[in-house]
């Protein structure tokens, strides 16, 4: 064992961020003095991207009409590849 003195008391007293990882888990960062958001998830106020942001729209990939597209395209591919199977 180490004769390492932990000093980690301070940090896990202080408030966590309340933000949520990518995977769906909380933030174990502490969060900045008098903030509810640790220093990488904070967000300055006025920060972002303005109202009605032309430049943020989406692209359309993950559309519903787009996902059943590729979903018909996969099935005929499905066919296509079954009945070259069955001329071999």
């Amino acid at each position: 064992m180490s004769d390492h003195i932990r000093t980690t008391g301070p940090m896990r007293a202080s408030p966590h961020c309340g933000a949520k990882t990518r995977c769906g888990g909380a933030c174990r960062a502490p969060a900045v003095h008098g903030e509810t958001r640790c220093r990488m998830h904070g967000g300055a106020e006025g920060s972002g991207a303005p109202r009605a942001n032309r430049n943020a729209r989406k692209h359309g990939l993950f559309t519903g009409d787009a996902i059943e597209e590729r979903r018909q395209i996969r099935e005929v591919l499905r066919d296509v590849r079954k009945v070259l199977e069955r001329m071999r």
